[in-house]
């Protein structure tokens, strides 16, 4: 069979060039292709592989899981000791309020929740969201979705959504008594690797608080110590009322959830019983391998990983070209001039072996979110290489 027409003929496109890597295997920081190239994985499948690809803990873990069962029931109705064991483990980690977890398959499906959890907890409609910000592509989590190009396309979205300028108090009065929840990232991902100021972020948890507002923190990209805590909303000291993951959550396995209190989930028992259920949520073997994750995460110190990335980064990406380094830990964009000079860099970055990317809502930003295990020599290494690009196609 050939793979590679069959990509191209039968399975849908999400662009019309995409990277077309036909990939053989995978391992720790590098991915292999069957023609026998070597990739350094730079942005971890999109801030997926935080523990490398195929880590031993969490493969070991598929393994025996797959040995007892696979899917058994629908979500919520059987007991099931992975997602038992993981949802004691994950809300171990987090404050008193947030104990309870509902498991899904992604982290689009972790905003829809967290969303109609909020509508239905608060009986309101109304959510604020904030301009660039990006929560997914269903239609809920892009009614919340601050970026116009993509939104037009499939309008009319949800009703009474209202977007602020992130880290503006400018219209903070717009979140009323009228309004279910605000949805936020710590850190905006797609919007370009910008963080909340954190003065900003408690005056938003206070306004909620006034006005009976939740507060909702899609921490999809920023979880499991991608920014040096283990969730971002540690570094800022501001508890949200439903907390959004997916990605790195997994160790590569499909898998998300929404954290949020026993109270507010009582919201989902009744009027009527059964009204937000997922056949796949929680599936076994993702808890199992989410399990493992997190429990190699907590093993090691990978939020001083996370730190001593960005530090490494920050001295080794010193071409004249380079416009900023945004961002905390080990998720990070840097700036170029334009984006002529942003495209020849990543292109020339892919030749060399390195796997680089744009966010969605720049074209002068490169994402640099390495896996958390990459070896400092690596890492050196390979920033060497790209930095020498970006002074070699400056000129």
């Amino acid at each position: 069979m050939d793979h590679k027409k069959s990509f191209y003929k039968h399975v849908a496109q999400t662009s019309d060039a995409p990277m077309g890597l036909e990939i053989d295997k995978a391992s720790g920081a590098y991915i292999y292709t069957s023609e026998g190239k070597e990739y350094v994985d730079f942005i971890s499948g999109i801030a997926v592989s935080s523990l490398g690809h195929r880590h031993p803990r969490v493969v070991k873990a598929v393994k025996e899981q797959v040995d007892r069962h696979l899917h058994v029931m629908v979500y919520g109705e059987y007991i099931q000791e992975p997602q038992s064991a993981y949802a004691e483990l994950l809300t171990s980690q987090l404050p008193e309020i947030l104990d309870r977890v509902y498991f899904v398959n992604s982290g689009t499906e972790a905003n829809e929740g967290a969303l109609k959890l909020a509508k239905k907890h608060t009986g309101r409609h109304k959510f604020v969201a904030f301009n660039h910000g990006y929560h997914g592509d269903t239609h809920g989590s892009l009614s919340v979705t601050g970026r116009d190009v993509y939104r037009d396309p499939y309008l009319p979205l949800l009703p009474d959504i209202h977007f602020l300028d992130f880290n503006s108090y400018e219209k903070l009065e717009t979140i009323d008594e009228e309004t279910a929840a605000v949805i936020m990232e710590p850190i905006q991902g797609e919007g370009g690797i910008i963080p909340a100021q954190k003065k900003w972020l408690r005056a938003v948890r206070e306004r909620c608080n006034e006005v009976g507002a939740l507060l909702i923190f899609d921490e999809i990209q920023t979880g499991f110590y991608r920014t040096g805590s283990l969730f971002a909303f540690q570094n800022y000291e501001v508890t949200p009322d439903i907390l959004c993951l997916a990605k790195a959550m997994g160790g590569g396995m499909p898998m998300g959830a929404f954290v949020s209190s026993s109270e507010n989930f009582e919201s989902f028992m009744y009027n009527p019983p059964l009204n937000h259920v997922t056949t796949f949520g929680g599936h076994p073997v993702s808890c199992a391998a989410a399990y493992a994750t997190l429990n190699e995460l907590l093993s090691d110190d990978y939020g001083k990983r996370a730190t001593e990335i960005e530090s490494i980064v920050r001295e080794e990406l010193t071409a004249e070209s380079i416009v900023e380094i945004r961002g905390v830990g080990a998720m990070l964009g840097l700036e170029l001039a334009n984006k002529e000079l942003t495209q020849k860099v990543v292109e020339a970055c892919f030749e060399q072996g390195i796997i680089l990317g744009w966010t969605l809502h720049s074209n002068t930003l490169v994402r640099i979110a390495p896996p958390l295990i990459i070896e400092h020599e690596l890492l050196r290494s390979t920033l060497m290489m790209i930095n020498d690009s970006i002074q070699e196609l400056s000129n």
